[in-house]
């Protein structure tokens, strides 16, 4: 298994518009957690500009079709995400 960090780069009115699709996208983030795919996830303070998540699978894809499906992607909350493998040396 390979580790990825999946990044989100906010739009600025991220904390206004996400409440239209918080429950969505918080049901798809619980369910990758329970599949064991996300190991944490959230959103980056003052400012809110960008939110990370930490994939455990064994290709970039579950970390690709997750932002490909979000509804903050979908509905334009995300101005573009971008996914990169983490060589951990330190940790599960």
């Amino acid at each position: 298994m390979n580790y990825y960090i999946l990044t989100y780069h906010l739009v600025d009115s991220y904390l206004e518009e996400r409440g239209k699709y918080r429950e969505e996208h918080l049901a798809m983030a619980k369910k990758g957690e329970g599949n064991g795919e996300i190991v944490m996830a959230g959103a980056l303070d003052k400012p809110a500009d960008k939110a990370i998540f930490i994939f455990k699978s064994e290709s970039e894809a579950a970390a690709t079709n997750f932002a490909k499906n979000d509804p903050y992607f979908k509905n334009g909350l995300i101005k573009e995400y971008s996914v990169r493998k983490w060589n951990v040396v330190i940790g599960n």
